[in-house]
Parts: C-alpha cells; sequence; structure tokens
C-alpha cells in the first residue's frame, strides 16, 4: 500500500511539472518592441546653388574673355599644334566620395577639423612625366586640385599629414609663391601659390590630401 502511495505521489508531481512546463511553451510571446524608423528629412539646397541661366552666363564669359588668350599663348607656344583650351575637370562620383571619406578619415586621426576644400587652378606643363615619375595625359591644358583647410588662428591653411601623423601646414613644408605674375611681394598668410623650396618629404604621396588627375577637356557634348 505503501508503495503504492508513494508511486501515486511521483505520477502526479510529474504531470504537474509536466502541464507547467507546457504552460510555459505555450505563453504567448512577448511582443517585439515596435520599431519605429524616422523618414530622413530631406535634405535643403545649399546656398551656392546657380541658376542653368547664370551657369551659362558664366561659361560664356569664360569663353569670351579667356579661351582666346590661352589660344593666343599657345599658338605662340606651339605653333605648329592646334590647342583646344580644357573648359572642364571631372571626377567620377565614387572617387569623390572615397575622397571625402578619406581626408576625414586622415583628419580625424591627426584630431583636427576640415574648415574647407580649395580648388586651385593649375596647369600641366609641357612634359611627358612630372617630377615624381606620374605621367601627365593632359600636357598644356588647365586643370584644378583640391586641397583642404584647416583653421589657425581664424584664418584656413591648406594642411597635409606628417609622418608622425599630426596635421601639417603646406604654407611651412612648400613655401609661398613670390612674385610669379607679380613685381610684388604677396604678404597674405592665406597666399595659394605653392613652389618647392627643397626636396622634403611633404612631395611624398603618402602624406598628401591633395586631389588632381581628374578628366579634363574641350565642351563636352556641349553642355553649355
Amino acid at each position: 500500500m505503501k508503495n503504492t502511495r508513494k508511486v501515486g505521489h511521483v505520477l502526479l508531481a510529474a504531470i504537474f511539472l509536466f502541464m507547467a512546463s507546457c504552460k510555459q511553451q505555450t505563453k504567448p510571446s512577448e511582443a517585439p518592441e515596435e520599431t519605429h524608423q524616422e523618414e530622413a528629412e530631406p535634405v535643403k539646397p545649399p546656398k551656392g546653388l546657380i541658376s542653368l541661366e547664370e551657369s551659362k552666363s558664366l561659361y560664356d564669359n569664360y569663353s569670351r574673355n579667356r579661351v582666346a588668350l590661352i589660344q593666343e599663348f599657345e599658338a605662340q607656344r606651339s605653333p605648329e599644334e592646334k590647342f583646344d583650351p580644357a573648359r572642364y575637370t571631372s571626377f567620377d562620383y565614387a572617387t569623390i566620395k572615397q575622397y571625402m571619406a578619406y581626408i576625414e578619415q586622415e583628419a580625424k586621426g591627426a584630431k583636427v577639423d576640415i574648415s574647407s576644400i580649395r580648388f586651385y587652378f593649375a596647369n600641366y606643363p609641357n612634359e611627358e612625366k612630372f617630377p615624381d615619375g606620374d605621367k601627365i595625359v593632359h600636357p598644356r591644358q588647365n586643370s584644378i586640385f583640391m586641397v583642404p583647410t584647416m583653421k589657425v588662428d581664424g584664418e584656413d591653411y591648406g594642411f597635409y599629414i606628417g609622418e608622425d601623423g599630426q596635421a601639417k601646414l603646406i604654407k611651412d613644408a612648400v613655401g609661398a609663391n613670390k612674385g610669379m605674375g607679380s613685381n610684388e611681394v604677396k604678404k597674405d598668410r592665406a597666399y595659394a601659390g605653392f613652389v618647392p623650396s627643397a626636396p622634403n618629404p611633404v612631395f611624398q604621396k603618402g602624406g598628401s590630401l591633395n586631389m588632381n588627375h581628374g578628366s579634363s577637356g574641350p565642351p563636352p557634348n556641349n553642355d553649355f
């Protein structure tokens, strides 16, 4: 009799545990928290946007006031060659995004903020290669190159990353272009000319953040 009661108690306990387990398993799961994905706010147009009419006006002004002068100069320089002045410089969109991400990464590593990006006017030499060995794809043509700047004493200065990982001012490594095209020494601290004064590690590609080597040429597809 005792054994029968004992077995009965064990069975009751097992049934109770089984029912409790089933109840837990069949308990409705808690509803996942609702995630409200906020819609991105529309990007406002920047202040610098200009109309197609103004773009056309600027383009035509360059045609009237600059193109003929460039052609005249190049005709004297190389009379045997026809010269069509470049009217644009372009970079593919992915390259621009990569460039922006790269300079932001380097500036962050150097613990400085990029204050602006300068677009310097440039002119390729009538040579096959640059001093660093890169091929010159568009000899004699005008172009641009980009330089990130940082604020120093309230003024913008182009910078590069030194071997120590710190931001360095380009003007301290390259030196100001004094007297090129002018009889007056430029005293402006933010003067834009770059002239190598001596061999310097800054001219190695590793530390420079300057961007060039886009595509350029005469007007493409008569956009304007």
